[in-house]
């Protein structure tokens, strides 16, 4: 053995040689590194730019399409066809005084024009045009020749669901989901494929892919999220029906925005299946697919065409349930809660103005009024919802954003769920005595330590709606008129204030089918006494939800209707009562 040693002391390097490989190795480990980050870097944007190629080359065939047949057709009246309402449409198409090219042209041609003001397609769904030549002789369908808008994480063949996310790219759809097979065993011709925030993460409508969507009526708001390019779309006219998709206010915030209705159904209603979500297996906060319309009527036309024998067979899991129209032509008086504040965030004045302007006009037209206050809205939103959503500790969430650049209106509010749980214990900890809202979100972020610790938030899920519903019950109340978020905001706002999303967000948990109708717009007045805000806690929050409803003069108002669950005819019912109310208060 002591032969062996100088001779292995003779392979071995000296000091300094030492240092110098090691110098290289991480030298060259260094390099490979950073030529990884940029090959990867590399392959991200080659994936958005022909996500961004596609979409363009789609919006030039439409374009080329539209300018071939107004020139084969110019006494096609397309100012005509674009003001009339989807009853109206469904009449004059049945009846043959329009055809589906008339009317899919003049969408069409409407869409991108509202696209280069907005940007709120993600595609053109080309084969439309293919469908024109096979819509049934006979007419058949509730949608025969209707023209419809589709959220992009819908899933239609061939073409990607992103979910504004660069991982789920290149990887278009093996088939059209069963509402989009519905829709068109309806009549109904899906022509475009619409915006959505990053991860559909957000009530904001951007992401890194397709960009920004605006609002409609002031390019300087955004439209709302995360259906925000439905919302925008219709609200600019380029679509009179859409289908979009709701989890904390996804369809309700851009109708709002917007100036449309929307209505989110109660979960199970509709088909869900080949409706993408950004990661699978969350049940604490259900998601809902939904229509959005310019009316009422749309809302509940759409609905009666989707609740079909075909929807039934094609999703057994759905409960065979055909729309009553009884109750949605129901005009016996309502005994109706009213919720002025949720006694968690402060309605901006126009809020609570649309609020007391509906009560009064429900009141005169017969109706009883009564006050209502959601129950523990705190502990709820912050145990039951933050904490239900984010049972991972935003694990899977960060997992699908990995390999993409994170929008800038996503942001600040992703920054905190990079964090590692002992920190978010920590600053939950020292915030607590300084704004006790962001101390329990820091906490909620966290997520749950364990399967049963699981069991038991979902268990506590459970009690809340059984409670819900108890004291509905003693209010003896048939439907709910709720504050509506809005009006829409400013630019990179929405992921700095998540706290508003209160007003929503309790309805998906509850599983209530909840609707929007928009009832005023804002005035000088509202604006003078939003100078004075100052929120239900006076803390950060607060002071970012009043700069973010600024400057809102003009923008639309909305109010919310909610009812218990599978009672989706009561709540369009209400809808309805409150759109007439308004519309006859105006004349």
């Amino acid at each position: 053995m002591e032969g062996l040693k100088p001779f292995l002391q003779g392979l071995m390097p000296d000091n300094r040689t030492a240092a110098l490989l090691t110098g290289a190795a991480c030298g060259v480990g260094a390099v490979v590194v950073v030529v990884q980050r940029i090959s990867s870097h590399q392959k991200t944007m080659d994936k958005i730019q022909r996500a961004r190629n596609r979409r363009t080359e789609s919006l030039d065939q439409a374009e080329q399409a539209v300018l071939r047949y107004k020139a084969s057709h110019p006494t096609t009246d397309t100012a005509h066809i674009l003001t009339l309402s989807l009853s109206e449409l469904t009449k004059q198409l049945q009846k043959g005084a329009l055809t589906p090219d008339e009317v899919l042209y003049s969408y069409m041609e409407k869409t991108l024009h509202v696209n280069k003001k907005l940007n709120c397609c993600t595609g053109i769904l080309l084969e439309c045009f293919d469908q024109l030549k096979t819509l049934p002789s006979n007419k058949e369908g509730l949608l025969y020749g209707v023209p419809v808008s589709i959220k992009e994480n819908i899933e239609y063949k061939n073409y990607d669901s992103s979910c504004g996310l660069v991982v789920y790219l290149d990887q278009p759809a093996e088939k059209d989901s069963v509402l989009v097979e519905v829709l068109k065993r309806q009549g109904a011709i899906p022509f475009v494929k619409t915006n959505i925030p990053q991860g559909l993460l957000s009530y904001d409508c951007s992401n890194p892919i397709y960009g920004q969507t605006l609002n409609p009526h002031n390019l300087q708001k955004t439209s709302g999220g995360s259906s925000g390019g439905e919302g925008a779309l219709l609200g600019g006219g380029g679509s009179l029906l859409g289908l979009g998709s709701d989890v904390g206010g996804s369809i309700r915030i851009p109708s709002s925005f917007c100036g449309v209705c929307g209505f989110k159904p109660t979960t199970g209603r509709l088909s869900s299946q080949g409706v993408k979500p950004v990661y699978r297996g969350q049940k604490a906060v259900l998601s809902s697919p939904g229509p959005l319309a310019k009316d009422v009527d749309s809302l509940a036309l759409c609905m009666q065409a989707l609740l079909c024998d075909h929807l039934f067979s094609r999703d057994p899991t759905i409960p065979p349930i055909p729309f009553n129209l009884q109750i949605y032509q129901s005009s016996k008086p309502l005994r109706i809660g009213y919720v002025e504040s949720d006694g968690y965030s402060q309605p901006s004045p126009s809020m609570a103005r649309g609020i007391r302007e509906v009560k009064a006009l429900l009141e005169q037209a017969g109706h009883t009024l009564v006050p209502y206050s959601p129950l523990k809205v705190s502990y709820v939103l912050h145990e039951l919802i933050i904490r239900g959503i984010f049972a991972d500790g935003e694990t899977s969430l960060l997992q699908k954003m990995e390999g993409g650049p994170v929008d800038s209106s996503l942001k600040t509010q992703v920054f905190p769920y990079t964090f590692p749980t002992w920190l978010k214990k920590t600053l939950s900890l020292l915030l607590k005595p300084l704004s006790p809202r962001a101390s329990a979100v820091f906490s909620s972020l966290c997520g749950v330590g364990s399967v049963p610790d699981l069991w038991a938030q979902h268990a506590a899920v459970e009690d809340y709606i059984q409670e819900t519903i108890a004291y509905w019950k003693r209010c003896n109340i048939d439907v709910l008129l709720c504050p509506m978020l809005g009006p829409a905001y400013n630019f990179l706002y929405c992921g700095k204030v998540t706290s508003v999303l209160s007003y929503t967000i309790l309805y998906n948990l509850l599983n209530f089918p909840a609707g929007v109708v928009p009832v005023s717009t804002v005035t000088v007045k509202d604006e003078e006494e939003l100078k004075h805000y100052t929120g239900c806690y006076q803390d950060h929050w607060d002071k970012v939800f009043k700069q973010a409803v600024s400057g809102g003069e003009g923008l639309p108002v909305a109010v919310q209707c909610v009812a218990l669950p599978w009672q989706d005819e009561l709540c369009l019912r209400f809808m309805k009562e409150v759109e007439q109310l308004v519309k006859h208060s105006r004349k």
